[in-house]
C-alpha cells in the first residue's frame, strides 16, 4: 500500500511558460501549447488565492513555496506582496518558506526589499563569467544578459537578500569548474547549484542537443569541483555549499537525500500552472501527468492519486546493472527525465558512468566526513541530555539557507 504524502512542497509557475529571455536550453518555453488559449500567461487574483488558501490549510507545520516559471518576476511585486497577505490570512502558525528562482532581469532594490524583509530565498540564474553565461541565455533580442544580470546578483548581497547562484551546465560551461566556482565567490556567492543540462536535439531527434553535458565530462566536472569545495573547508566545516554534494552526504550519513534526483522516488511535490492546472513535476508539465485543477480539486489529494503514485514509483524501475550497481542507493538513477531526453542513451540513466567516477574518487573522503558527523552527533546528544535525538547536521555542514 502506497503511503500517504504530507504536503511540504509545491512549485508554482505563476506567469506560466512566459518569459523575458530566450535561452537556447530553454525546455520550457515551448509549453505555451499547453495553453494556446491566449498568448499571455499570468496567475488571476481568484486562483492565486485558492492556491495559498489550500496550501496553508492542507499543510502541516512547515510548508514551502517555489515561485519559478517562465519568469516569476513578470507577474509584479504587488503579486507577491499579496501572497505574503494571503499565507497570513489563512495561515495557522506555520513556518512558510517562499522562494523566488528568477533570471534577474527585473530584479530592483524595490524586490530585494521585499525578499529581504520577509526572508524569501532567491536562486538567480547566473551560468558563470561572461563568455559561459552569454553562450546560450539571450534575451528576446538574442542579445546576451550577462551584465544586466550579473548587476542585479551583486545587488541582492549588497542589500542582505538570502541568494543562491544557479548554473545550468552545459557541455561548454561542463569544461570551467574552477573557474565557475572563483567565480560565484568572487561575486560572495558561497551558495552554489550546478544543474547539468540534457534536452532532445529539435533538429535531430535521434540524438541529443549539441549543448547537452555528456556523462564523461560531468562525471570530470564533479570530481573537480568537490576537490575545490572540500579544499574551502576550515575546522571540518565548509564555507561554500554545493547542493549536490550535501545532498550526496545525506546518504552516508543514514538520512535521505533533500535533492529530489537522489531520491529513491519521484514525487515529494507537485507543480501548479498559471490556470490552476496541476502536474507531477515541472520537468513533465504534459497531459499525461496532469493531476487536476486547484479550483476543482484539493492539492492534497492530487499529491496522493495513483497517477503520483505511478510517476514516483517509475523513477526506481532502473536496469540491472543499476540495481546491482553497490552506489545505488546513493544515486538512484538521478533524475527520470535524464533517461529520456537523449535516445541513444536507450533511457538508460544518462549520468551513471559520471556518478560512478564521482564516487570512486569521493566515497573515502565522504565516508570519513560521515564517521566525524556521527562521532559529534553522539558528543552533541550526551550534552543536549534530553534523551532524544539531536540532529547534528547543520551544525557539521555549516549555516545553510
Amino acid at each position: 500500500m502506497a503511503r500517504h504524502r504530507p504536503l511540504n512542497s509545491v512549485l508554482i509557475k505563476p506567469a506560466g511558460p512566459d518569459c523575458n529571455l530566450d535561452c537556447t536550453y530553454c525546455f520550457y518555453l515551448e509549453k505555451s501549447s499547453l495553453f494556446h488559449q491566449t498568448p499571455v500567461h499570468r496567475m488571476s487574483p481568484e486562483i492565486q488565492e485558492e492556491l495559498i488558501r489550500q496550501v496553508m490549510q492542507q499543510s502541516g507545520d512547515n510548508i514551502s513555496l517555489a515561485w519559478q516559471g517562465g519568469e516569476p518576476t513578470l507577474m509584479g511585486l504587488d503579486f507577491y506582496k499579496r501572497a505574503i497577505e494571503l499565507e497570513k490570512k489563512y495561515g495557522h502558525n506555520q513556518m512558510v518558506g517562499n522562494g523566488l528562482q528568477t533570471n534577474g532581469l527585473l530584479l530592483d532594490k524595490n524586490w530585494a526589499a521585499f525578499l529581504k524583509e520577509y526572508d524569501w530565498l532567491v536562486g538567480i540564474s547566473l551560468d558563470g563569467p561572461e563568455h559561459i553565461h552569454n553562450r546560450y541565455r539571450f534575451d528576446k533580442g538574442q542579445k546576451g544578459t550577462h551584465k544586466r544580470v550579473e548587476e542585479n546578483a551583486i545587488m541582492l548581497q549588497q542589500e542582505g537578500v538570502a541568494a543562491n547562484a544557479m548554473c545550468c551546465l552545459t557541455s561548454y560551461s561542463v569544461q570551467f569548474p574552477d573557474e565557475l566556482y572563483a567565480y560565484y565567490k568572487s561575486l560572495g556567492y558561497a551558495f552554489m547549484q550546478f544543474i547539468p543540462i540534457v534536452e532532445t536535439d529539435k533538429n535531430d531527434p535521434a540524438k541529443a542537443a549539441p549543448f547537452s553535458v555528456s556523462a564523461e565530462d560531468y562525471g570530470k566536472f564533479l570530481i573537480r569541483m568537490f576537490d575545490l569545495w572540500m579544499a574551502d573547508f576550515v575546522d571540518g566545516v565548509p564555507t561554500t555549499s554545493i547542493r549536490h554534494f550535501e545532498s550526496v552526504f545525506h546518504a552516508y550519513v543514514g538520512m535521505e537525500a533533500p535533492e529530489c534526483t537522489m531520491m529513491k522516488e519521484c514525487g515529494p511535490y507537485v507543480v501548479v500552472e498559471h490556470n490552476g492546472n496541476v502536474y507531477s513535476c515541472d520537468f513533465f508539465v504534459e497531459p499525461k501527468w496532469k493531476l487536476g485543477n486547484i479550483m476543482h480539486d484539493r492539492i492534497i489529494n492530487m499529491l496522493n492519486t495513483k497517477t503520483q503514485q505511478t510517476f514516483g514509483a517509475a523513477k526506481a524501475v532502473l536496469p540491472r546493472e543499476c540495481r546491482q550497481c553497490s552506489w545505488l542507493r546513493n544515486c538512484y538513477g538521478g533524475c527520470t527525465k535524464d533517461r529520456i531526453k537523449d535516445p541513444e542513451d536507450h533511457r538508460k540513466p544518462r549520468f551513471c558512468c559520471s556518478y560512478k567516477m564521482f564516487f570512486k574518487h569521493a566515497d573515502p573522503t565522504l565516508k570519513q566526513m560521515a564517521t566525524q558527523w556521527k562521532e559529534q552527533q553522539a558528543i552533541q546528544q550526551v550534552k543536549q541530555q534530553t534523551g532524544g535525538v539531536y540532529n547534528a547536521f547543520d551544525d557539521f555542514i555549516g549555516k545553510h539557507y
